[in-house]
């Protein structure tokens, strides 16, 4: 289970050695930095298993050892070059090799339980560091550390920090099999993992510098996005800012509601073809792509699109340019909300203009799927557990019981740490449904009241897929962000984003925030952020 603020504060004995380390050691040592070969780190829990000093050059990741079916896992991707890639942390890194300057390498194992095995890893520019820490998280089950995303905060002068949340990606035949009678891993995936290698990463940048950051930074989005959601709430002293991008919280509802709907669409049996797919996109994009004053492909405030597939109803004889009754209710099923017998919703549905992108239009499911983990993993530890069995209600509060996400929405503590919280989600994401991010915020400003924008932000990104790519601007400076907000008390107002095709910037736009979406001014390129203004629709 997720500690609450109080336990994790009184009876956390790593964070509390973080406090003691911390200053006895800066209270007797002078401010220098120790040469990367004679670094000498004795952490509690913890091996270390290698400290090496790696020249300036292109990225390339620690070798994978054999996980525990004695299979070597795929190398990450090579880190993405600056201005490319997924954007952030936790996404899907990419994108060619890119030098990074020298570093020293400090691998380590992380042991809190007897149950334990967390692969974590600390980079340290040996020159030039910016004097802050920035740790990054992770992308669906997890099981691998995010070289990737470490590469890129290296490159940018930070020391940096991930791990693989205490399990390899094919542990237990991959998914969230790595739980099945292994409760305190289940743990460590929750929360465990990313907290100690939180504390870990401070104590190796206090040994190897001579001084602790001056600020430490959260980027992660997907799962990532529910690590800094967790970190910020459980663990509000860690960081002074977090970045958290479409993120997966609660993931245990994300999941029920993926079996919820693969369900209703088995008992449907209504598959369109790939041309009544397009017919569909096509109708939606004539009636919602020009709602913020252009039409350009993308659907700029889904919430106010509102069509009706019955529009499209075979009058006739069934054909590629209309639906069938059952095809309709295909459709509403997927672009519906997921909710409770109480009407209460578990997951919000697709959003509109995504037609082409969510896969099961087009293929009826064969059973619950992936996501079917979280169920029969972390709701009953049995790995035979009959799907024919799922009730929506009944599931989501047994596997609830795992304590993997966050099911509150007062952050009052990270608020006093004078913590800032950027949240962001692409509004053309086919993988986690962009609604529930902001159920999310409006519950937050529902238990906090409504004035938080001095601490909380959340920004909609047209057109932009999960955590990066799609037609729309996906790039924007997040660290710049939450470092002039947090830094500088230089909260953010409209936040230029960008479109890049093959190493050419081709579009800008106002990221807004949120209620405010960026609506086009009427004249001037549509492809320059200047020609529009952020308003509330």
């Amino acid at each position: 289970m997720i500690p609450s603020v109080k336990q994790a504060k009184e009876n956390n004995p790593v964070s509390r050695l973080y406090a003691l380390f911390a200053l006895s050691f800066t209270a007797t040592i002078a401010v220098a930095q120790t040469p990367c070969d004679q670094l000498k780190l004795s952490l509690p829990d913890s091996t270390i298993k290698s400290i090496e000093s790696v020249p300036a050059g292109p990225f390339q990741a620690p070798a994978a050892e054999p996980d525990l079916a004695g299979q070597t896992p795929a190398a990450p991707a090579p880190a993405a070059a600056p201005g490319r890639g997924r954007g952030g942390a936790g996404g899907r890194g990419g994108g060619p090799q890119a030098a990074v300057p020298a570093y020293c390498r400090v691998q380590m194992v992380l042991t809190p339980s007897s149950d334990s095995h967390i692969e974590a890893a600390v980079f340290l520019p040996i020159e030039n560091w910016n004097g802050k820490l920035q740790v990054v998280g992770n992308g669906g089950w997890a099981g691998t550390v995010s070289y990737p995303q470490m590469a890129a905060a290296l490159r940018e002068g930070y020391a940096t920090a991930s791990n693989d949340t205490g399990h390899r990606a094919n542990d237990g035949g991959g998914g969230g099999m790595f739980g099945l009678d292994h409760p305190e891993k289940i743990t460590d995936f929750a929360w465990r993992a990313m907290h100690d290698t939180v504390v870990k990463a401070k104590l190796i940048t206090v040994a190897f510098y001579g001084k602790a950051p001056k600020y430490s930074y959260y980027n992660g989005c997907s799962t990532g996005g529910r690590q800094g959601l967790i970190e910020a709430t459980r663990f509000p002293d860690d960081f002074d800012a977090v970045a958290a991008g479409a993120p997966a919280n609660p993931h245990v509802h994300l999941h029920a509601a993926g079996v919820e709907r693969s369900l209703e669409l088995m008992k449907n049996n209504a598959p369109l073809t790939q041309a009544k797919v397009e017919t569909l996109h096509n109708a939606v994009m004539a009636a919602c792509d020009g709602l913020d004053g252009v039409k350009d492909g993308i659907v700029g405030n889904p919430a106010k699109c509102h069509y009706d597939p019955a529009a499209l109803l075979c009058k006739g004889a069934d054909g590629p340019g209309c639906l069938t009754a059952g095809e309709i209710e295909t459709v509403r099923i997927v672009f519906g909300d997921v909710k409770t017998k109480k009407g209460e919703i578990i997951w919000t549905g697709y959003p509109a203009g995504t037609e082409l992108e969510v896969g099961s239009l087009r293929n009826v499911p064969k059973g619950p799927g992936g996501v079917w983990d979280v169920i029969r993993i972390l709701g009953h530890q049995d790995k035979n557990y009959d799907w024919h069995n799922f009730d929506l209600d009944a599931e989501v509060a047994q596997a609830d019981k795992a304590g993997i996400d966050v099911l509150t929405y007062d952050l009052s503590a990270f608020k006093a740490h004078g913590g800032k919280l950027l949240l962001y989600h692409g509004l053309a994401d086919s993988t986690i449904p962009p609604g529930h991010t902001i159920l999310y915020y409006d519950a937050v400003l529902a238990k906090m009241g409504k004035k938080q924008d001095d601490w909380l932000r959340l920004y909609l990104e047209p057109g932009m897929a999960h955590c990066g790519n799609g037609p729309g601007p996906d790039q924007f400076n997040k660290m710049g962000v939450i470092e002039r907000w947090r830094e500088a008390g230089e909260a953010p107002q409209a936040i230029l984003a960008s479109h890049v095709t093959g190493g050419v910037v081709d579009m800008t736009r106002p990221l807004c925030p949120y209620p405010q979406v960026a609506v086009y001014k009427g004249v001037g390129s549509t492809n320059d952020a200047t020609n529009f203004s952020c308003k509330v629709q």
